[in-house]
């Protein structure tokens, strides 16, 4: 699995202002409807209700927002780049920029599981996250995310 086969083309956004944790979780519904034909309410609300557990800002301006939804047959990635960060309760206490969504389905234990893990491996790299930073453009964001893996490996 590689990050290029959970996240979407269309399925990355960079976005100036964001006021709360809930106005986030609807952008991303409005993402997976988008990038994905998924219900935009359902998603926010999988979104909320997993956020409720516990907070998923990771530290260093990284948050990993997770659910799991009825009717998906794989999982799928959402990426959001805010210009500013909004405060999302992160482990570190600093507010976070890069959002970085897994939908799952109800039944997916391992494979979950195993995204995650790419994803956050994938989110640690300073240096990634320093060029995520720098640019707004989605397709570059996108290029940025689904090639970071690969290089890595190389």
């Amino acid at each position: 699995m590689d990050v290029e086969a959970i996240l979407g083309t269309s399925a990355v956004r960079s976005v100036g202002t964001i006021s709360s944790k809930k106005r986030l979780f609807q952008e991303l519904g409005d993402l997976a409807g988008t990038a994905y034909g998924l219900k935009t309410g359902g998603v926010a609300s999988a979104l909320q209700e997993r956020e409720s557990l516990g907070p998923t800002g990771v530290g260093q301006g990284i948050a990993l927002p997770h659910a799991r939804l009825e009717g998906l047959d794989r999982v799928l990635g959402l990426f959001v780049r805010l210009d500013h960060a909004l405060e999302f309760e992160a482990v570190d206490k600093q507010p976070v920029d890069l959002i970085f969504a897994l939908l799952a389905p109800e039944d997916a234990g391992v494979e979950h599981l195993k995204a995650l893990a790419l994803v956050s491996r994938t989110m640690r790299d300073g240096g990634l996250c320093t060029k995520l930073r720098a640019n707004g453009d989605a397709t570059t964001l996108h290029t940025l995310l689904t090639e970071a893996p690969k290089s890595q490996a190389a």
